[in-house]
């Protein structure tokens, strides 16, 4: 298990991370990822990106006032099942 902290990138940690993920953590690996909050956007779109890039998001919580932290692990994730708001109806 391997930390980082992104803190430092404020709104642009997307990149960095998907990078670290690819280079400094081996399959079956977690990552811990942290990066400031902002917006709430950013936590959406982190699970978003991570699930995107092929990785499992085991975990996502609020560290403190202003960080947000991911963990990560180097796996496929499940598949998501996205049901159509006209199929709920039925």
């Amino acid at each position: 298990m391997k930390r980082f902290d992104l803190r430092y990138l404020k709104d642009d940690f997307y990149t960095r991370m998907l990078e670290l993920l690819d280079k400094q953590i081996t399959p079956e690996e977690t990552a811990i990822i942290l990066f400031e909050i902002g917006d709430f956007s950013h936590i959406q779109k982190s699970a978003d990106v991570v699930y995107e890039a092929g990785y499992t998001l085991m975990n996502s919580l609020k560290f403190n006032e202003v960080d947000w932290t991911i963990v990560v692990k180097k796996t496929k994730p499940e598949l998501k099942i996205i049901v159509e708001e006209s199929e709920k109806d039925e």
